[in-house]
């Protein structure tokens, strides 16, 4: 039985635990999408070391048909915020590529990420910041997210927590249900989440913690994504000479 208390209060005491050691008097920097995970990261943040000291940054590419919902849990909150537009950043990027260069539509799909954690640490850097990486351990399984981009990050509270347990600490913490239970949308193609996975995370969640499926072919597709995502869960490999 997942007790979403204890596990909250867990995680609350080890992001103090986290900056007690690595940045005394550093501030919390978050992206902010609107989303369950950031809302989540966040708010367990400001319980952590209150809300000065908690930063969102809202990194819309254009117009964001969903901006409203970050802007929602920036006010509840109660939290200091910026918004940064990385549009003329991205287009810059792909304007100046080589013409010779067939940029893949994967590249497209994942600049945008990786320039927004660009930002994030120059928000951070520039604010005696630590970056919140808000991955969960769902996404993570089977390599939602982009290496260098979403998936990097000072710290992680949430890496080892299901959407579902998510979810659960998101309502304990007393957020929006708007946010809690927003579907999740990966904001670069325009599908949710679970279309793009081909199953859904209630399915993912109870494999993860059970081993049980009931549809072999989903249990294949998402072990197979495991193995061939592992890498992004490891550390970079490193050449150890003999001397």
């Amino acid at each position: 039985m997942f007790d979403a208390l204890k596990i909250k209060n867990d995680c609350v005491n080890w992001i103090k635990d986290f900056f007690e050691n690595n940045g005394k008097d550093c501030n919390a920097v978050v992206g902010i999408s609107g989303g369950k995970d950031s809302s989540v990261a966040a708010a367990l943040c400001v319980e952590a070391l209150g809300r000065d000291r908690v930063i969102g940054v809202l990194m819309p590419q254009g117009e964001q048909h969903d901006i409203d919902m970050a802007y929602m849990l920036v006010n509840h909150l109660g939290i200091k915020h910026y918004e940064i537009n990385v549009k003329d950043a991205v287009e810059g990027v792909l304007k100046n590529m080589p013409a010779e260069l067939d940029v893949s539509v994967q590249s497209r799909v994942n600049l945008p990420p990786r320039i927004r954690m660009s930002v994030l640490y120059a928000v951070s850097q520039s604010l005696n910041g630590r970056v919140v990486n808000t991955c969960n351990l769902s996404e993570d399984w089977v390599g939602y997210s982009t290496r260098y981009g979403d998936a990097a990050g000072d710290f992680s509270p949430m890496a080892n927590l299901t959407v579902t347990e998510v979810k659960e600490i998101g309502r304990l913490l007393g957020l929006p249900d708007e946010l809690v239970d927003k579907v999740p949308i990966d904001g670069l193609c325009g599908k949710t989440d679970e279309e793009n996975l081909g199953f859904t995370y209630a399915e993912l969640d109870v494999y993860i913690r059970t081993g049980k499926i009931d549809d072999p072919e989903k249990k294949a597709l998402i072990d197979r994504k495991h193995k061939m995502n592992l890498f992004k869960l490891q550390l970079m490999p490193t050449f150890k000479p003999e001397i």
